[in-house]
């Protein structure tokens, strides 16, 4: 993506390349497909509204078709409402009103299996009423602060302590959720040019944070269900001695998998070798369905503290709509995060902080349920899908909130957008790759109610089968890539 002339934001031909994937289907125009996969981008947020697009002649030279098919596909988009052109000026891609709303359930009937998001643990109400009652004038001064508040600092240090890290309450930055974090530790911790290494597949608003932020190159090392690529990552280290590396150690999103302990070891040893930071995602290590997690936070194998940054949260444990996460560092990336932190908020509101006070010690009732209510979802939904979709690739998570699906052949995103026409929400599988990845994959949340499960899974089968087979299919036992 480049920004052009001045407030102008353009999508080059190679870019758009990246992006597409694989985009070709069988029975169908090839004009058609194309238009229906930008369409996908747009919808899911990988081509931003109001980015030109590039123009018609440099974008069939790219893809190796003719400009026809080109033309063909904006005056698809053009008609239905996702394309704006404008003589000399070029095409500008929109959002229909329709498409553009953010759909709710209360819209009616629409099931949602976009976000891997549990609902509120039962008990939150009373808390939040308990800390009402309690609030005085004194003792709570402007509400807000950039570090957080003593107490709340304390308690989270006592949980890295007990899970085998040393932790001071002056290496805690209380945050606005874990996203917040992620972001806050970008603008913090990279320059422009930087080179950070992440997981593919990767939690994707961590990767466009990150992307946003460095504005240089996102290095992809794989990871499945079976494990981390060590020697990729390893090499990446080695050659492109990037400045940070994002992962996701513990039941990661979305493949479910977690690091062993040498893996751990390995990572550490070779951040450090190439003066790499590692930002650790620990917003799923609670989330273990068979078994809890089996090793130490990861920056607990790091031979230098200073080059570890771990991020927690009570999102996906208590609630997604408490706002309120966690920074774990050296103090002195601490200092750096909260001046970068004042000029973009004024820090995390003191309620919050008060009910969270009162959850962490609460904090293994609270998962206990929440694995409990995870589990039962994951066995209904891992009995559903392979029983309607027996072509399917549908490895059993350990832990973490979806499944990561190997659907065979390279049709994600033609998925999702059948399963909208169906008032069913569903991410693509390259929303979470890098330019266009993981056509072949899908990733299937469990976080929703038994009777919306199963509802999402009749409506996904509908939309499966109203889709066109594509060309050279893979086997369903191939591993996911």
């Amino acid at each position: 993506m480049t920004t052009g002339r001045p407030g102008r934001r353009t999508l080059s031909g190679h870019a758009l390349a990246r992006l597409l994937g694989e985009w070709e289907a069988t029975g169908g125009a090839a004009y058609e497909a194309l238009a229906e996969r930008i369409r996908v981008l747009l919808i899911d947020g990988r081509i931003p509204a109001q980015t030109w697009l590039p123009a018609e002649r440099d974008l069939a030279e790219v893809l190796g078709r003719s400009r026809t098919t080109v033309i063909s596909a904006y005056r698809l988009l053009r008609e239905s409402g996702y394309l704006t052109s404008t003589r000399g000026a070029g095409s500008m891609a929109t959002l229909p009103s329709a498409a553009g709303a953010a759909p709710t359930l209360a819209d009616g009937g629409l099931v949602d299996f976009g976000k891997a998001t549990p609902p509120m643990w039962p008990g939150l109400p009373d808390i939040y009423r308990d800390v009402a009652g309690s609030l005085s004038a004194e003792g709570m001064g402007s509400g807000l602060d950039l570090i957080g508040r003593e107490a709340l600092r304390v308690l989270i240090a006592a949980r890295y302590e007990e899970q085998g890290l040393p932790t001071r309450p002056s290496q805690i930055m209380v945050t606005l959720g874990a996203q917040h974090a992620i972001a806050l530790c970008a603008r913090s911790l990279l320059t422009r040019g930087d080179r950070v290494v992440v997981e593919s597949p990767t939690y994707p608003h961590a990767s466009e944070a990150l992307r946003d932020a460095g504005g240089g190159r996102l290095i992809a090392v794989g990871v499945t269900e079976a494990g981390w690529d060590v020697p990729g990552f390893e090499a990446a280290l080695e050659n492109a001695r990037p400045a940070l590396a994002y992962l996701m150690p513990d039941f990661h999103n979305p493949t479910g998998a977690s690091m062993d302990g040498a893996t751990r070891e390995a990572v550490a040893r070779a951040a450090a070798g190439a003066g790499t930071l590692l930002l650790i995602d620990e917003t799923t290590r609670d989330l273990g369905i068979d078994s809890p997690a089996q090793h130490p936070p990861l920056a607990a194998a790091a031979p230098v503290d200073a080059l570890t940054v771990t991020v927690g949260s009570l999102g996906k444990t208590v609630w997604g709509g408490l706002r309120l996460g966690w920074i774990r560092a050296d103090e002195q990336v601490v200092s750096r995060l909260a001046t970068t932190r004042a000029s973009s908020d004024l820090g995390t509101p003191a309620v919050e902080q008060l009910v969270a006070t009162e959850l962490l010690p609460r904090l293994p009732e609270v998962i206990a349920d929440r694995v409990e209510q995870l589990r039962t979802r994951r066995d209904l939904l891992g009995s559903l899908l392979p029983e309607a979709f027996p072509e399917w690739r549908v490895p059993m998570p350990a832990g973490g909130l979806s499944f990561w699906v190997g659907l065979g052949t390279p049709m994600s995103s033609a998925l999702s957008l059948a399963a909208r026409a169906r008032d069913l929400l569903l991410t693509a599988g390259p929303r979470f790759g890098i330019d266009g990845a993981y056509e072949r994959n899908v990733r299937i949340p469990f976080t929703a109610g038994p009777d919306e499960l199963r509802s999402g899974v009749a409506l996904l089968q509908d939309a499966w089968r109203s889709l066109p087979r594509m060309a050279e299919p893979v086997s369903p036992a191939a591993p996911v890539v």
